[in-house]
């Protein structure tokens, strides 16, 4: 299927201005369902734009604490030649063992999309995160220039308006992979997921979302160890409590011009 075909769909609109109408067509993001399967065992359903399954999958099991290495997947496979929606990950056998308990229990983060509900599952999510020991500063200009960089870079959304954007950039401010999906929380999976398959998360310093900075977006870029995140729109307050905790720097711009820094101000310049 042709790229653009998986990503938009067009259809016939009327838009109304100054007591006119003007009809044209107009491209909208594609919306699917991808049916993560692990081992066999339906694991998870998430609505997600059709394109980079394998990397959403991967980035998908690092979140959720399935995986810590690359060596952890044994494969990665679709379920069907002819569907895309619905891809199974195999673990090797030693790590197999070591999520048992997991598996059995099914996902979490996978549940909640529109947000965490219930503090007593906090301590069950944080379990595997571990605080990010980094003392590495950025200036007020390179967070300027990195927003800059994301917003000439958001393909999809230029088209469509209709998506979120999540890029990684390394220390030197420059955009290593980018991923855009209908879902937050895909394009931040997609965009690790890639990296992590190719051993090189390590060369992330921090990360530009379009969206909110939740719970859940602090838990995926802390199990990549990104110290920095820059967001356009401003952190719940349970997302800087464990950005906190985790020695995380959170930047969000102003609506009147600027950024705000609700927490790690340490590491601005």
């Amino acid at each position: 299927m042709d790229r653009n075909n998986k990503v938009y769909q067009s259809y016939d609109l009327a838009h109304y201005e100054d007591h006119a109408v003007k009809r044209y067509r107009q491209d909208f993001v594609r919306e699917e369902p991808l049916h993560i399967r692990v081992e066999d065992t339906p694991y998870a359903v998430v609505m997600r734009t059709p394109g980079d399954e394998v990397a959403h999958a991967a980035g998908f099991c690092l979140s959720e604490g399935l995986v810590e290495s690359p060596k952890d997947i044994a494969s990665i496979v679709f379920c069907s030649d002819m569907d895309e929606n619905s891809i199974t990950v195999y673990l090797d056998i030693k790590r197999k063992g070591l999520v048992a308990e997991q598996l059995e229990r099914g996902g979490f983060l996978s549940q909640t999309s529109c947000g965490i509900c219930g503090r007593e599952m906090i301590d069950d999510l944080t379990e595997n995160l571990k605080k990010i020991d980094d003392d590495s500063r950025i200036g007020y200009e390179e967070v300027i220039e990195c927003v800059h960089k994301f917003f000439r870079q958001q393909e999809y959304y230029a088209r469509t308006r209709g998506t979120h954007a999540v890029m990684l950039f390394n220390s030197s401010y420059n955009i290593i992979v980018k991923a855009e999906d209908v879902g937050r929380h895909n394009a931040m999976d997609k965009s690790i997921g890639a990296l992590f398959l190719g051993n090189r998360l390590t060369e992330v310093y921090l990360a530009v979302l379009s969206s909110r900075i939740s719970f859940e977006m602090i838990q995926k870029a802390a199990r990549a160890a990104i110290p920095v995140l820059i967001s356009l729109s401003h952190p719940t307050s349970m997302a800087v409590e464990l950005a906190l905790r985790l020695n995380m720097t959170l930047i969000c711009l102003d609506k009147k011009s600027g950024f705000i820094v609700p927490c790690g101000e340490k590491r601005i310049k």
